[in-house]
């Protein structure tokens, strides 16, 4: 099973209440002696003005934005398949976002 990289869009399985959806990965990759957990950003298609939504234009991806404030670590277990990237700068956003939430 390929573990997903940052920068990377995955689409995961966030369980019943969080439903299955897009997510950015945003933690760099773990080591046999870290837990097993990767840090993802939630997409959204129900944005809200918030300073803490990024809203990006990702290929394969419907109108929406990244939810920083929904950031959370999963399990690989989730993660379902691949649907793409952020460029460089689209990252930068998103680090950007994240640096103000926390």
């Amino acid at each position: 099973m390929p573990i997903p990289k940052r920068g990377e869009v995955w689409l995961a399985d966030l369980g019943f209440v969080a439903k299955t959806r897009p997510v950015l990965i945003l933690s760099v990759p773990f080591s046999d002696s870290d837990y097993a957990l990767i840090t993802v950003v939630p997409h959204t298609t129900s944005t809200r003005s918030s300073a803490f939504t990024v809203k990006l234009s990702v290929n394969g991806l419907k109108p929406g934005a990244f939810n920083i404030q929904g950031l959370t670590a999963i399990s690989p277990s989730v993660f379902i398949r691949r649907l793409g990237g952020l460029q460089p700068a689209q990252m930068e956003l998103i680090e950007v976002g994240v640096k103000k939430w926390l």
